[in-house]
């Protein structure tokens, strides 16, 4: 498969794009969608912001409490900004629906970069598994980018293109007053979106050898734990030295095929950054991890602050 690829976005320009996750999470005792009018407008968000943060929807899937979404993006500041986007706008669509303000500042935005084959399949995969938290099934589910894969024939019933809307109809359906003239996405009867409409659908599809039933059995044969502590629970939790030291040698091995201890400073300087961006860690840690000072840490970080143990 082609992890990293040659892509034009949302901006016209064309780029190398990265595959990464982003997870919004954290209301473990919330309700974020309550009906399907909110759901829509997960949807939607979920698209909108994607153009005004200059990344590629994959695939994605929009749950009660939480979203995931998996893009395809210059660099790692871009997709979490575009996750904190997400979060900006639908904390605001919240607001004017329920007069509650503060439903997701305990919120969490985690964008992590697939960064082997196998990170790619097994995280596209489970972006969808998440219809099965509202105990529905994954083919019928309306909010996720799943039907769009491996679909050969156009969606049946109307459609609408989305860049004919007046500015009337783009306010009342996407709840934005962006110029959405040059965008190629369509609605259907019911002014849903229309996943393969904008849903990088041929970049899942290579990345499984155009072949629909090893999508399916990649999905079908996912250990959902394992991939919840890979993109979810285990950013979010401070590792002990000797597992973040684990993770980090794990991914130096990914990366560049060599050991921690023979890394060049140039490498480690990479490195660090991307735990630091990627993982719940401190500058201690990275320090007595890679073999640093703290100071070096904190320079590599651009952290002016006091160091603590």
């Amino acid at each position: 498969m082609r992890r990293v690829v040659s892509h034009r976005l949302p901006d016209g320009t064309i780029r190398r794009v990265h595959p990464f996750h982003i997870s919004l999470e954290g209301l473990e005792s919330s309700v974020l969608c309550r009906d399907d009018r909110d759901y829509d407008a997960m949807v939607k968000i979920i698209c909108v912001a994607a153009r005004r943060k200059n990344v590629i929807v994959i695939i994605y899937a929009a749950v009660s409490n939480h979203c995931h979404v998996a893009v395809l993006a210059a660099c790692q500041k871009d997709a979490y900004e575009y996750g904190l986007e997400i979060k900006k706008m639908y904390g605001m669509w919240f607001q004017r629906r329920y007069g509650e303000s503060a439903i997701l500042r305990r919120t969490d935005i985690c964008a992590i970069l697939l960064d082997s084959d196998w990170y790619v399949r097994n995280a596209l995969a489970y972006i969808p598994r998440n219809a099965l938290d509202n105990d529905c099934d994954i083919n019928a589910y309306r909010w996720t980018g799943f039907r769009a894969m491996f679909c050969k024939e156009p969606p049946a019933g109307k459609r609408q293109a989305v860049s004919k809307l007046t500015k009337r109809e783009r306010e009342r359906i996407f709840h934005t007053g962006d110029d959405l003239k040059g965008v190629t996405w369509l609605i259907d009867e019911r002014e849903e979106l229309i996943p393969g409409s904008f849903c990088e659908y041929r970049y899942l599809e290579q990345a499984f050898e155009e072949d629909h039933a090893f999508f399916l059995k990649t999905l079908g044969g996912q250990n959902a734990a394992e991939m919840q502590n890979k993109l979810i629970k285990g950013p979010r939790t401070m590792q002990t030295d000797g597992d973040f030291f684990k993770l980090a040698t794990e991914t130096s091995q990914r990366w560049f095929k060599t050991d921690l201890a023979t890394l060049s400073q140039e490498r480690k300087i990479r490195l660090v950054s991307y735990l630091n961006r990627t993982s719940r860690t401190t500058v201690p840690q990275l320090a007595r991890v890679f073999g640093l000072t703290r100071e070096a840490v904190a320079e590599i970080l651009g952290k002016r602050r006091t160091l603590s143990s």
